[in-house]
């Protein structure tokens, strides 16, 4: 650990770091008169500049919103880092050697080897923008063009061009003093059977960078058809670059995420340069993985979300199933923000990219002003899953929403949804629909609990807990068919609970062969601890079936699950059926009749394969 930097450093920072020449990287500063410089405020919108610099005194001031400090404080603010990175970054511009106390001297035992990567990066970021204008590359640029990206859009993102072959990037930094044991651990190269290669080749190139601007990483889009690798590839993790820490575009979005007190996430890089670019300049975009927990970490940071729900974080997914699927599981991570949180989905399916192409840039703002409040957007899709012309419906309706209603922390806007689920059912009835609510929520509390009338012997409980034990510990048993079944395919909330977890996780078939690998993922994605104990019991409780017939039981056990949703689809019927005249709604009840029989005959094979454990 570095102890504290000597004060003697600080002060020499100070002094080798002019505080015009520093600010001036960010904003452009003007002559004022009297020896001082002016300029617009980069912590608030202005139209007048009000940001005053006076070089010599080292200090800065903004008259419009009280900003002020010395060359440290401004790279505290902008960067959005501590007083002692605030100091390093700057010693490390100044070309200082810093020293700490702690017993003597202690220098950062990491800081030579980052600055090392961080270079490398920065000529391969240099190497690949160099080489999108190559006559190699006119496919790149063509990817471009295709998507409404213009020659200055990719300059201003620093897309680049790596080209096919097997160690042009290397070749290129090793001529520069770069060592292969650098560029491997940096994952700017791999190892091959005579030395590092190449990582990209044949790929379009987008720098990823941190907050400050430097580049950790990089993400690769596939070009040619001969390429067998995925569609994306991205940069692995290495000392700069953590995947659940990163964002992109988090460089260019910051500032603007500051002033207006918003986040937009999309999905992918041209999502990010079409927000942009179409007046939307707070949109980023996890690299590789999904949104969790550290991304929100890092936008905190430039919410400056403390106290007040004043910002707001906006989701953007695709319209599809999938898309919404991805919008339900950010929901699990909401109330981790005191910002509030919005989803915006476009109706036709296009994301921001697309849509920019075939609509222009005022659809891509459009988009983003058409949110709707999470917890409204998530309570709503639940129940447009079910059929809500019947009571069963509406109960199997309210029984599915109620547990995301019960999770809302705010007790105010809690009983604010209770009401809209209430008038969204069309129960009139708050507080049965309250009570409802409110015994979902006794449940969640504590260790978890069965549903209050699904005893240990009610058999549909039974074939749901040896599913989800299949789920957890052989995983390859099931696979897509299991992550096809639905929330609602369980009724005690404790299988509701870990369902939602091995969604979150990837789904048993991204599971492979399970052990403790997957257990580990599925403890990762458990959002509490009672869901980390759901986790623990069904890795450890035995499957009711020995290991040679296990296969068998798994597909048993998933006929069984959807034979009883079918059951619940031919109540659904049944009731409907019943409140018809089938004199005067016979074309009605023709249809509903051959239904009926279609899903008793689902239900018969169904029944067949559950019998055949």
């Amino acid at each position: 650990m570095a102890g504290r930097i000597r004060d003697v450093d600080i002060a020499l920072v100070r002094e080798r770091s002019p505080i015009a020449d520093v600010i001036g990287e960010h904003i452009q500063l003007r002559n004022a008169g009297g020896g001082n410089l002016k300029g617009l405020c980069p912590f608030h919108d202005e139209k007048s500049p009000s940001f005053n610099v006076t070089p010599e005194r080292g200090m800065y001031f903004c008259f419009g919103c009280g900003e002020g400090g010395d060359v440290i404080t401004f790279v505290e603010k902008i960067e959005h880092l501590g007083f002692s990175e605030a100091v390093e970054r700057l010693a490390q511009r100044a070309g200082i050697h810093l020293q700490y106390e702690q017993g003597g001297y202690v220098p950062r035992r990491d800081h030579g080897e980052r600055a090392r990567l961080i270079e490398a990066h920065k000529a391969a970021a240099e190497f690949y923008r160099d080489k999108l204008l190559t006559p190699e590359a006119a496919i790149g640029r063509r990817f471009l063009s295709e998507r409404g990206f213009e020659r200055a859009d990719a300059e201003t993102f620093g897309v680049g061009y790596a080209p096919n072959e097997w160690e042009a990037l290397v070749r290129h930094l090793m001529q520069r003093g770069f060592a292969a044991e650098e560029l491997v651990k940096g994952g700017l190269a791999k190892e091959g059977r005579r030395g590092p290669i190449d990582r990209f080749r044949g790929r379009l190139i987008w720098p990823i960078r941190d907050a400050t601007g430097d580049v950790i990483g990089f993400g690769a889009r596939k070009l040619i058809d001969s390429d067998d690798g995925p569609k994306y590839l991205n940069t692995p993790e290495s000392p700069l670059y953590k995947k659940s820490q990163v964002l992109y575009g988090i460089d260019l979005a910051k500032r603007e995420i500051s002033k207006r007190s918003q986040a937009v996430i999309v999905e992918g890089y041209t999502d990010v340069m079409a927000c942009h670019l179409a007046g939307v300049p707070t949109a980023v975009a996890t690299c590789g993985t999904s949104f969790g927990e550290e991304h929100i970490k890092v936008l905190r940071r430039f919410l400056l979300d403390q106290s007040a729900a004043t910002g707001e974080v906006i989701f953007t997914f695709d319209g599809d199933a999938a898309g919404q699927k991805a919008a339900l599981r950010a929901f699990a991570d909401e109330q981790k923000f005191v910002t509030q949180t919005y989803v915006a989905i476009q109706p036709d399916g296009l994301d921001p990219c697309d849509l920019r192409i075939k609509q222009g840039d005022a659809a891509v703002r459009d988009l983003v002003a058409s949110r709707e409040p999470l917890f409204q957007f998530a309570i709503r899709s639940t129940i447009g899953r079910y059929d809500l012309r019947s009571n069963e419906g509406k109960i199997a309706a309210l029984d599915a929403a109620a547990p995301i209603v019960a999770g809302i922390k705010d007790v105010g806007l809690r009983k604010r949804y209770a009401i809209d689920l209430d008038r969204w059912l069309g129960f009139m009835d708050e507080r049965f629909v309250m009570q409802r609510i409110a015994e979902v929520g006794g449940a969640q509390q504590g260790r978890p609990q069965r549903a209050p009338k699904a005893a240990p012997t009610d058999p549909n409980v039974k074939v749901e807990g040896e599913l989800l034990k299949l789920a957890v510990q052989r995983p390859a048993l099931l696979g897509p068919r299991f992550d096809a079944l639905e929330a609602r395919a369980f009724t005690a909330p404790d299988h509701v609970a870990l369902h939602a977890v091995v969604v979150a996780a990837g789904g048993t078939a991204a599971a492979g062969h399970g052990g403790r690998e997957w257990v580990d993922r599925l403890l990762e994605h458990a959002p509490d601890e009672a869901a980390r104990a759901l986790v623990t019991r069904f890795a450890v409780e035995a499957i009711r079936a020995d290991s040679h017939v296990e296969e068998r039981y798994g597909a048993a056990m998933l006929a069984a699950i959807e034979a009883i949703a079918v059951d619940r689809a031919i109540a659904q019927v049944k009731s409907r059926i019943q409140r018809l005249n089938p004199v005067e709604e016979q074309q009605e009840y023709n249809k509903l009749f051959g239904e009926l029989v279609a899903l008793e005959q689902q239900r018969r094979v169904l029944r067949d394969r559950a019998a055949g454990s």
